[in-house]
């Protein structure tokens, strides 16, 4: 009984799966200069590349984020990919709607 218990012990920590990564930022209806500024925050720890990613009304807001951040914060910015895609999401009714999405890789 013992030995079993010492197993248990030394057993490594089960971790959420819903973890976001920490090179995409999420665009939604916050003030634009705050995606910027988490951005920037981002390539400023050391990452070369971030994720830029949003669904919907947002995706012209995200695409805003990524030209404040070229044009006036890292001229050297490279846009290396753009994504766009449609994904399924349950409404609160229950109903079932495509919604687009797109997201935008840039590079340092």
């Amino acid at each position: 009984m013992e030995h079993e218990t010492e197993e248990h012990a030394h057993a490594p920590e089960a971790r959420p799966t819903s973890i976001k990564p920490d090179d995409t930022i999420y665009v939604g209806k916050k003030d634009i200069m705050s995606y910027v500024l988490a951005v920037v925050t981002q390539f400023n720890r050391g990452l070369s590349a971030v994720k830029v990613k949003a669904r919907g009304r947002a995706i012209g807001r995200a695409v805003d984020v990524s030209q404040i951040v070229k044009n006036r914060f890292i001229p050297s910015l490279r846009l290396t990919n753009f994504d766009d895609a449609t994904e399924e999401l349950q409404s609160e009714d229950g109903s079932m709607s495509k919604v687009s999405s797109l997201t935008i890789t840039m590079e340092k």
